[in-house]
């Protein structure tokens, strides 16, 4: 059929990965470093990931496609939550382990971490996984009110986490060094509601006017029920 579809500009693509996160359905993936339109049939043309791209490498096209498949969507994101029978998680990945799953002999792993540490405080401002990284900055309690965090934010990034409130201290000087020293290809802040993690924000916005570079960057708020507010 003919139908509206988006189109991604491979030369445009600078590999960030904020349109696969944009994208709720699943039909973009991350291939040798470039966003893919992965599964045709999962895109709904409404077009999501196009504001969330920094280069303007998404459009939309008119064209033979699929038609969109919400039935496969919803399957797939069920499958990508788990839906063991007894709750566990079901997704399998090569990272850190975690405790045996209830219903089974096997370990479970389901971690996204990249590196370690991860608090701003003890990470190295130098270290080779800052080359070419995608680095997601988190207030630390965003990874307890979003159940899906590894997956929708920590995966395919280098994960930094901190609290402005209880660390007192300020992040700018040392993410200024990080980023300004190390080739960051983009930066993910992810926030809570309450106006506390305001540091946060604040200090990552300090440090990329301070390095001097242009670093496409976003903004993710998590209400305290867990939601994405913007």
């Amino acid at each position: 059929m003919i139908r509206k579809i988006i189109k991604i500009n491979e030369e445009k693509c600078i590999g960030c990965g904020l349109c696969v996160t944009a994208c709720h359905e699943g039909a973009i993936d991350m291939i040798d470093g470039k966003a893919k339109l992965m599964r045709e049939n999962y895109c709904d043309g409404l077009g999501d990931c196009l504001p969330a791209c920094p280069t303007n490498a998404i459009s939309f096209e008119e064209r033979e496609a699929p038609a969109y498949d919400e039935a496969a969507v919803l399957a797939a994101k069920k499958q990508k939550e788990g839906s063991l029978p007894c709750g566990c998680p079901g997704e399998q990945s090569k990272t850190i382990t975690h405790e045996p799953c209830a219903c089974s002999n096997e370990t479970v792993v389901t971690s996204k971490i990249a590196q370690w540490p991860v608090q701003i405080k003890l990470v190295p401002i130098n270290a080779p996984y800052f080359d070419n990284a995608n680095l997601l900055i988190a207030a630390d309690c965003t990874a307890y009110a979003y159940g899906n965090f590894h997956n929708d934010f920590m995966r395919n990034r280098v994960t930094l986490v901190g609290c402005p409130k209880l660390d007192a201290v300020d992040y700018s000087e040392k993410l200024t060094q990080i980023i300004a020293t190390n080739n960051i290809r983009s930066v993910t802040v992810v926030r809570m509601e309450v106006p506390c993690c305001g540091g946060i924000e604040n200090a990552v916005k300090r440090s990329l006017q301070a390095s001097g570079k242009f670093i496409p960057w976003n903004v993710v708020t998590i209400s305290t029920d867990g939601r994405i507010l913007d």
